[in-house]
């Protein structure tokens, strides 16, 4: 997949996104990345977790707007967050410090969204008192996940029709391992094709309605 030619686009919440030219694809719905994130990995992710401390699996850091929405949240919550995420294409340092995410939430969260990104990838570092980080450079496929693990997994990898390899019974099956019972896994994604991977995979599926923009997306649970 080549990647080289991303450029900044608005998105009708005012926040910040990035397309890709080559592929035809945006990092996030281009009717709001912010309220496309916090609709789908926020209030049906984190907030269907009722414990104090949470471990999430991220499938695809991106531009870095989960991460930072989710130490929100924390802070708003009173939560400790641990965090992991996958990523084969990291930004530059000139890519996601042009994007408003250091201004969207306001200054206090500035310095923050630095560190997501100049952070050490490959290692666990506590940025915050509550809010542990880990970035894997690699593929989904080579990481080793540690089995039972996560409490929720936020599968945001480019869609089915650009990266199909990433939305397998394979791949889900590993997320599946990798979850503990009682865990979530929630997608913008509700094509048939991928609710069948889920299913085969081990998985409960519901539909539920979307951000706006999109009818529906999934969450999925290991029960």
């Amino acid at each position: 997949m080549d990647l080289n030619n991303r450029v900044v686009v608005k998105t009708n919440d005012g926040s910040d996104s990035l397309y890709v030219t080559e592929i035809d694809e945006h990092y996030h719905s281009i009717h709001g990345a912010r309220s496309e994130s916090e609709h789908i990995f926020l209030q049906h992710g984190l907030a269907f977790i009722d414990l104090p401390e949470i471990t999430v699996l991220e499938i695809g850091f991106g531009t870095g707007l989960n991460c930072l929405l989710s130490y929100k949240y924390a802070q708003d919550n009173n939560k400790i967050i641990n965090y992991h995420t996958i990523e084969k294409y990291p930004l530059t340092c000139e890519e996601w410090g042009t994007l408003n995410y250091n201004t969207l939430l306001g200054d206090e969260y500035s310095a923050f969204y630095k560190q997501i990104h100049t952070s050490l990838w490959n290692i666990s570092i506590l940025l915050e008192p509550n809010f542990k980080l880990q970035k894997y450079n690699a593929d989904v496929a080579e990481v080793t996940l540690p089995e039972a693990y996560f409490d929720v997994v936020f599968f945001d990898a480019f869609s089915p029709e650009k990266q199909p390899e990433l939305w397998t019974a394979s791949i889900f099956h590993s997320m599946y391992k990798a979850m503990k019972v009682g865990g979530v896994l929630t997608t913008y994604c509700s094509k048939g094709i991928v609710r069948r991977a889920m299913k085969e995979a081990g998985f409960t599926v519901n539909r539920t309605p979307g951000p706006p923009g999109k009818r529906e997306m999934v969450v999925s649970r290991k029960v």
